[in-house]
């Protein structure tokens, strides 16, 4: 039989111009953005396009449930041992898991695959670096015991359980060291190669990829989880949401990722056509610079802040439900997010507050993007604000020039998004509840927020072992947050995704890297 590839690159390169085109019925199209991409090695690659991509190339150690995703299960790994210093963990490779290449899993792959990303020491090194390790000491942390075990040590002072999230990541994803050395350059351990290949054993391996058009998945049988239900995953490059939709509409993709509000709402009642709105590990806030001017830096002004955010008008009537409303530092779906939503829109209450504080002609420049939603927000809370008798002038501008203004503390509020970095609270508490001192340009730094106790606490709970434990002091952290901070935060997002109805079996978490293509029928 043929090869068909090169027929489903002609009938998607050409989808635009064929009215009522059917997909390939062994291929999943998806239309969204690729614009994005820069890398596909999973110690480089950081962009949306390719964090949603790793899950489905690569595996790790351990990874998420995609029905319970708190939850860490065997994936490379089938056991692990803690060791009695709790600054170890002894792992049992799975026996015959094999790579896309048909190359054994090893201990060495293991260690190649973690070291490499401390060495090359890219964006989301940082992830791993925690464990405290460096170029010049990873090597002597990272051991073979026999071909089916490997020893992972680190000297930070945290706990198992966290060790196990961060190698739940994907920038630990384990990459085939024979492979991707055959194709090292200038001692690059195979990162240029690996920016637009793969060398892992998910359900779909790199085919063909050709920046700002497409990338093609082709199945690789012999995953460790199991062979994929389709022989292809193709995206393709569709940087503007309206024509996504039209392509969705007109059969001519599977998947439109990425949608608007409004192209969400057209496709409502289309029938062939279902849509979702998956809560992403996203949060919009406004953040105080609370050494600008004495006001900044009163809790009466942030208190009074709270009750100024119109949430629901915002997040419901404007943004058309983009958003919803969430007011914790934990994104919902997170282990020990407060879903909790104390404040309402209640002007009349923060002119109280005020005035208790002695707060008169209250009034603060609020720094944010100039594309949306940003610039819709920041012009809603604009008008919501001045109903509290607080001035709110407007700042917009490139999102690079904002960003370094917040860094350089050259602002007075801002309004901005947060999103996770990997799949633990740790990655928002170490954002919105740490000011270690040291330099970190953390959010709480960025406030001028000087925080010992948060600080002590957001260690704490990176040292816990106990679940149970963990979640009550996140939730004592967010409790914090959430009275008396430089924060005011107001709204998750929402992934608006259309499909076509007949797809079955996709499934997209709340984290970018959990999409998961194997399973999908059509």
């Amino acid at each position: 039989m043929k090869n068909t590839i090169p027929s489903v690159f002609a009938l998607t390169l050409a989808a635009p111009f064929i009215a009522s085109a059917a997909t390939p019925a062994d291929t999943l199209v998806i239309a969204q953005s690729i614009d994005d991409a820069n890398s596909f090695d999973p110690a480089d690659g950081f962009e949306l396009t390719s964090v949603q991509a790793f899950t489905n190339l690569y595996q790790r150690l351990v990874q998420s449930d995609p029905q319970n995703p708190t939850d860490l299960q065997p994936t490379l790994a089938t056991q692990w041992q803690p060791g009695s210093d709790n600054r170890s963990m002894t792992f049992t490779l799975r026996e015959g898991a094999k790579f896309a290449s048909g190359n054994p899993l090893r201990p060495e792959d293991v260690i190649f695959s973690l070291s490499r990303v401390i060495k090359l020491n890219l964006d989301p090194s940082f992830i791993l670096s925690q464990l405290g390790w460096t170029k010049d000491n990873v090597d002597a942390q990272l051991k073979k015991i026999d071909d089916q075990h490997v020893q992972i040590s680190w000297s930070a002072n945290v706990s198992p359980t966290y060790v196990l999230s961060l190698l739940a990541a994907p920038v630990s994803s384990i990459v085939d060291e024979k492979t991707v050395m055959a194709n090292e350059k200038q001692g690059d351990f195979g990162n240029k190669w690996l920016a637009q290949h793969s060398a892992g054993s998910g359900p779909y391996q790199i085919r063909k990829y050709i920046p700002h058009e497409v990338v093609l998945f082709s199945a690789n049988p012999s995953s460790p989880g199991g062979a994929p239900k389709l022989k292809n995953v193709l995206i393709k490059n569709v940087p503007e949401p309206a024509a996504r939709r039209l392509l969705l509409e007109q059969g001519d993709a599977d998947i439109a990722r990425n949608l608007g509000a409004d192209q969400m709402a057209s496709l409502k009642d289309k029938a062939g056509v279902k849509t979702l709105a998956v809560p992403m590990a996203s949060l919009y806030y406004i953040q105080f610079n609370i050494d600008a001017n004495p006001e900044l830096k009163n809790p009466a002004l942030w208190e009074a802040s709270r009750y100024l955010f119109d949430y629901k008008g915002i997040a419901n009537d404007l943004l058309k439900g983009q958003f919803q409303v969430h007011q914790s530092f934990l994104p919902e779906g997170f282990l020990g997010a407060l879903n909790d939503n104390p404040f309402t829109y209640d002007p009349e209450k923060a002119k109280a507050i005020l005035k208790k504080a002695g707060l008169t002609h209250v009034s603060f420049k609020l720094s944010t993007s100039n594309q949306p939603p940003y610039l819709d927000i920041a012009q809603a809370l604009q008008a919501s604000f001045a109903k509290g008798g607080i001035k709110v002038e407007v700042e917009p501008g490139i999102s690079s020039e904002v960003a370094t203004r917040v860094k350089a503390h050259q602002y007075q509020a801002t309004l901005n998004a947060w999103g996770a970095d990997y799949f633990d609270p740790n990655t928002n508490a170490a954002a919105f509840a740490y000011n270690p001192e040291d330099g970190s340009k953390t959010l709480a730094w960025r406030s001028n927020w000087h925080i010992p106790e948060l600080n002590k606490q957001t260690l704490a709970a990176t040292a816990e072992s106990d679940k149970a434990k963990r979640v009550e002091l996140y939730q004592k952290m967010q409790r914090e947050v959430l009275q008396s901070s430089p924060y005011v935060i107001g709204m998750q997002a929402r992934n608006l995704v259309a499909l076509r109805d007949n797809l079955k079996g996709y499934v997209q978490g709340i984290n970018p890297d959990m999409v998961y293509y194997s399973q999908v029928t059509k």
